[in-house]
C-alpha cells in the first residue's frame, strides 16, 4: 500500500497523540499509571502512533528540525512494538513529564 500522507498530517497525527497522551495521564500519578492497565496501554499505543508517523515524516522535515529527536522518538516506538514485555515503565512515565505542560 502507497503511504500518500504528507508531513502537515503526520505531524497532525503526532500532535492528537500526545494531546491522548495528556489527557489519559491528567491527574494521575505513576502508581496509577502503572496499575492501570488499560491507561497504560492507551498511552503505549500513542507512542507507537508517534514513532510511526516521526518514522515517516520528510527527511527534509528532519533537516529543518534538527532540534527535535526524531531518531530516538522512532526508537521508544520499536521498544515499545518489539520489547512490548521489557518496556521500562520510568522511562516512559519521565518522557510523559518531559511534555507535559504541568
Amino acid at each position: 500500500m502507497q503511504d500518500n500522507l504528507g508531513d502537515k498530517v503526520r505531524l497532525l497525527h503526532i500532535l492528537e497523540a500526545v494531546e491522548s497522551i495528556l489527557e489519559y495521564t491528567a491527574q494521575v500519578d505513576f502508581e496509577i499509571f502503572t496499575r492501570e492497565k488499560m491507561r497504560y496501554d492507551a498511552v503505549l499505543r500513542q507512542i507507537e502512533i508517534i514513532g510511526e508517523a516521526a518514522s515517516r515524516v520528510s527527511n527534509e522535515l528532519k533537516s529543518n528540525t534538527s532540534n527535535v529527536e526524531w531518531r530516538n522518538i522512532v526508537g521508544l516506538r520499536n521498544i515499545v512494538i518489539h520489547q512490548y514485555f521489557g518496556v521500562d515503565d520510568l522511562l516512559i512515565w519521565n518522557i510523559i513529564q518531559k511534555i507535559s505542560p504541568n
